[in-house]
């Protein structure tokens, strides 16, 4: 799988008007030209509004592929849908002939405003078909002069329907399971549109028979790292109303992911304890 950033977008807190209310967010993000530096919280010329949910460095750099653009214009007639328009910061093409669109969207929603019903693990992180499915939390790569490494999905509060100005639009993006995913930044450096994200180690389990040892080359100076969990598999995680003994497994090996932030074990091991006291 190889990916590239086609679009670099930055912007800097405004306030709007949401149903009579002035919000401030720095949900709106323009593409930029040129090189632009990136450290250990942000990207220059980037910031957020809501520092206590948004921001930090295990979310330093947004990243939203652009196969799902297209995904957005059939769900979204006439809408105009420029580079940033979800945020991101990173805008990338990601290449891979088993990574497609054209995924289903979750069935079952509750009330307006309520988190979609999650459907049985197999249908949801599992498929393979969007890339939030092949790319892992910890899957490490260089881009430009920095070095990143992939954190958490995206899981977007009440602004990403500001930015829309569609109350449902949150409840649609979840079941859409093309959330994104974060970055932390391991080596500040400079990037730019054009640059290349290269693998630097992978978390998921190499493409070869029997165990899989904590951790192996995998040639051309890319390392494979064990304990695999994709991008949607923690998304999925997180928002399932109830966990089956296999979610539970699952869980469990994520809380075993360096790369998962705290705040993410925390909340799993929370649940995992709710089912002991269920038992």
């Amino acid at each position: 799988m190889g990916m590239k950033l086609v679009s670099l977008n930055v912007g800097l807190p405004r306030e709007v008007t949401w149903h009579g209310m002035n919000v401030t967010t720095g949900i709106f993000k323009q593409p930029v030209e040129g090189r632009i530096a990136l450290r250990k919280l942000n990207l220059d010329g980037d910031r957020q509004a809501d520092l206590t949910v948004h921001g930090g460095k295990d979310k330093a750099v947004y990243c939203y592929p652009l196969s799902h653009y297209e995904f957005w214009k059939n769900e979204l007639p006439g809408r105009d849908l420029p580079m940033g328009m979800f945020g991101e910061n990173f805008t990338i093409d990601v290449h891979d002939g088993d990574i497609r669109e054209g995924a289903p969207l979750l069935p079952g929603f509750g009330r307006s405003g309520d988190l979609p019903n999650v459907p049985p693990l197999a249908t949801f992180g599992r498929t393979g078909d969007l890339p939030e499915d092949s790319i892992h939390i910890g899957d490490r790569f260089s881009v430009g002069s920095a070095e990143v490494v992939v954190t958490q999905p995206r899981l977007p509060c009440y602004k990403l329907g500001v930015k829309f100005q569609m109350d449902d639009m949150v409840k649609r993006f979840l079941a859409s399971r093309r959330t994104g995913f974060y970055f932390a930044v391991t080596r500040e450096g400079e990037v730019g549109a054009g640059d290349e994200l290269k693998p630097i180690a992978h978390a998921g389990a190499p493409p070869l028979g029997g165990a899989c040892p904590e951790r192996l080359t995998a040639g051309e100076g890319v390392e494979w790292e064990g304990n695999a969990t994709p991008v949607s598999e923690i998304a999925r995680l997180y928002i399932a109303k109830h966990y089956s003994e296999a979610d539970a497994r699952s869980a469990q090996r994520a809380l075993q992911v360096v790369a998962l932030p705290e705040s993410w074990k925390e909340y799993f091991r929370e649940r995992l304890g709710m089912m002991r006291l269920k038992v």
